[in-house]
């Protein structure tokens, strides 16, 4: 008997455009999936979504087609394009170079041309005698030959060109991918899913500002017809960012309104007496009368204010180098303690948060009031006291690193969050200290020694209260800054010499050849060693990021106490270290670091009242922008000032606040541009008009927006978005 025929197995439906966008690219059904699934990672692209926003870098004009005799009073160097036959083909390999070259002889009936291309080995099998192509490049000549230098070229059989004859993307690449085929998977990734994006911004919201719709949007900004129409698209995509960035803060400043937090009030008294205490150790310190300055004052004010309100403080102290944040940061610190409440203060480093804990056993001493420290190099027995203090409530002040945000601390009465160099900790790191507050959220004090340019500030401080320290402490001498060429280093360590004679230290800064911890670590070791044999008999330290936490303490300690004079260190001396003796930087190839790097690390000397000096070591040419940078740090020492200077130079991708201010970088909007400034703050005030008091979506701007916030490309930049009051 015939067994029964086995059901036929039904194909798997392909998946909708909306499925496809989430889809890893392996599993997307794309041309070339498996493979691209293994390479494109590695330009962070893991889902058809990503592969959609991977925008082009640049565009070339290749519209215009024009004949080869046309071609002949081009200048050499041109993109041009042409429509072409190609006659002939012929692959060979250099003898020098050892790679394949292809050479193509072409024509089209007003002339003739070469096409060349070297390691491309698929130009023979894409290409073949008697095809008519459209070919783009740059032009070169070879005697009265004219050559087309490794052009690209599409078939030229009427359908969509991707390569030539048009306005072209130019992506960025990695190991083992083509623009080529980067191109023809984007297109496949438009036709299947990109065409089909949802909508998710109001039909209302659209209208008023003139936008075109995500689908017309995205695929424009990958194959626009003219420039108009990626202007367009490329606008469309940077309002969304930037609304993206306005409903997230506008969002957590409504969310913090409607939040109880402890209402911390003291007398003037109090107020008085925690001021001058603070005062009075400074003054100890100096060895001459010290006055908090103008701004701390005004900073200690406002912060006392937010303490009593009941709404939790959100305040971002920012100060110049040297500008006394951390008195202030003492004084909320101390204002919390007297209350009976517990303040803590989060430092990125071990290094810093020693050093914060010494300073502010210091300031506070006169108080009665204790400081306990917990970083994670404490030791066992230390950490388990310093752990059991917190939860009882004996630790009035805590200091420490990320070990304050391990589950197994836990607060009797957190009521202030300090925050230094916030811009090193996430949103989440910020979010798991104040998840420790005992009743409601803490108050959280932000601080930063890198201030946000103001241009910038009118549009990122929408959730924040801003205080700046503009005015130095008294007494405070400017660091002297000169640019230096190597050939003027022998003058320079002579100069050394001199300074720790009269018993001042020196730092001296390398930087990484790569941006790695082990490059820098190697750089400083072998530069140690160097300058060892090169200003023998002074003492030379060394200090870098591989070193344990007590190792670079000890080598700190001993420049500090006279044991060193000069230490070697890579940037992990760019925050916090506090030297009263150092007078000396000297940054080698100076060119390398940020501003912001520049500004900090020369913000290690100049911290007494001892005349500083710092060493930009550079043979950068004149007229670059690294030179600009240089000579803005050479005639300026004011950190606002400079970070003013770095936006224009650079840009706020990396200016001193926006890529190190704990925002998500942005990809398509650019606020140094007037435009979009303009529309950010369209986008605010948007933003202010979708979202209820209580900060979550109105149910009018539609699921579509809640989801592209939370888990569609703008996931990126809503970072701590509303939940959809839909």
């Amino acid at each position: 008997m015939a067994r029964p025929a086995a059901p036929r197995r039904q194909p798997t439906p392909p998946p909708s455009p909306a499925e496809l966008l989430d889809r890893e690219i392996a599993q997307s059904g794309l041309p070339g999936a498996a493979t691209l699934g293994r390479i494109l990672p590695r330009l962070g692209i893991v889902t058809v979504r990503d592969l959609l926003f991977h925008l082009p870098r640049r565009y070339e004009d290749l519209r215009e087609i024009r004949t080869l005799a046309e071609l002949a009073a081009v200048e050499e160097g041109t993109p041009v394009s042409a429509r072409v036959q190609v006659r002939s083909l012929r692959v060979e390999q250099t003898i020098r170079r050892r790679v394949q070259r292809t050479t193509a002889l072409l024509a089209d009936g007003s002339g003739e041309a070469e096409a060349t291309w070297f390691g491309r080995r698929y130009i023979e099998r894409r290409l073949h005698e008697g095809d008519w192509v459209v070919i783009s490049g740059r032009l070169k000549r070879r005697g009265w030959a004219l050559v087309f230098d490794n052009p690209e070229f599409s078939p030229d059989d009427g359908s969509a060109v991707l390569h030539a004859g048009r306005i072209v993307p130019i992506y960025r690449l990695t190991a083992g991918l083509t623009v080529a085929r980067l191109r023809a998977v984007i297109r496949a990734a438009l036709d299947r899913a990109g065409r089909h994006y949802p909508e998710y911004l109001p039909r209302d919201l659209l209208a008023a500002e003139g936008l075109a719709p995500i689908a017309a949007a995205i695929e424009a900004a990958h194959y626009p017809a003219t420039f108009e129409e990626r202007d367009g698209a490329l606008r469309r995509l940077a309002f969304d960012e930037l609304l993206a960035l306005q409903v997230g803060m506008v969002a957590r400043r409504r969310q913090r309104e409607r939040t109880r937090a402890a209402s911390i009030r003291v007398d003037d008294a109090v107020d008085h007496e925690i001021r001058a205490a603070i005062e009075g150790t400074l003054q100890r310190r100096h060895g001459r009368p010290v006055q908090l300055t103008p701004d701390q004052q005004g900073a200690m004010s406002a912060i006392r204010a937010d303490l009593a309100s009941g709404e939790p403080m959100l305040r971002l102290l920012q100060g110049d180098v040297g500008s006394g944040k951390t008195a202030v940061a003492g004084y909320a610190l101390a204002l919390v303690a007297r209350s009976g409440q517990q303040g803590a203060l989060l430092a990125p480093t071990d290094l810093l948060a020693r050093q914060h804990a010494a300073t502010l056993r210091d300031l506070l001493a006169g108080l009665g009031l204790e400081v306990t420290l917990l970083t994670g190099s404490l030791g066992g027995e230390g950490t388990k006291a310093a752990v059991a203090a917190i939860a009882g409530g004996e630790a009035q002040v805590v200091i420490g690193t990320h070990a304050l945000i391990q589950e197994r601390v836990a607060f009797a009465r957190l009521a202030l969050a300090v925050i230094d160099e916030q811009h090193r900790f996430g949103v989440e790191q910020r979010a798991q200290l104040e998840a420790k507050g005992a009743d409601g959220t803490p108050h959280v004090l932000l601080m930063t020694a890198t201030p946000i340019p103001r241009t910038l500030g009118q549009v990122l401080y929408a959730d924040l209260d801003v205080s700046d320290l503009r005015t130095p402490p008294e007494g405070r001498l400017a660091v002297r800054t000169a640019i230096r060429r190597s050939s003027e280093l022998a003058r320079l360590w002579a100069f050394v010499r001199a300074e720790a004679a009269a018993g001042h230290r020196t730092f001296v800064v390398v930087p990484a050849i790569e941006e790695t911890e082990d490059e820098a670590a190697v750089a400083a070791t072998a530069e140690a060693e160097r300058l060892r044999e090169l200003l023998a008999p002074l003492r030379v330290g060394l200090v870098h990021g591989r070193m344990r936490a007590a190792e670079r303490d000890a080598a700190l300690v001993r420049l500090r106490d006279g044991e060193l004079d000069v230490l070697v260190g890579t940037t992990v001396l760019e925050v916090g270290v506090d030297v009263p003796s150092a007078t000396v930087m000297v940054i080698e190839a100076a060119e390398r670091f940020g501003l912001s790097q520049l500004h900090q690390l020369r913000g290690r000397v100049g911290r007494s009242d001892l005349q500083s000096y710092c060493a930009l070591v550079s043979d950068v040419a004149e007229g670059t922008v690294g030179w600009a940078r240089l000579r803005a740090v050479e005639q300026t020492t004011d950190g606002f000032a400079l970070a003013e200077a770095d936006f224009e130079l650079r840009g706020e991708g990396d200016v001193l606040g926006l890529a190190q201010s704990g925002l998500p970088r942005l990809r398509v909007a650019s606020l140094q541009r007037e435009d979009h400034r303009r529309l950010a703050r369209e986008a605010r005030r948007h933003a202010e008009a979708l979202l209820d008091a209580a900060g979550r979506l109105r149910p009018g701007a539609g699921a579509g927006l809640a989801h592209e916030l939370e888990r569609g490309w703008l996931a990126r930049v809503a970072a701590g978005e509303p939940a959809s009051g839909a």
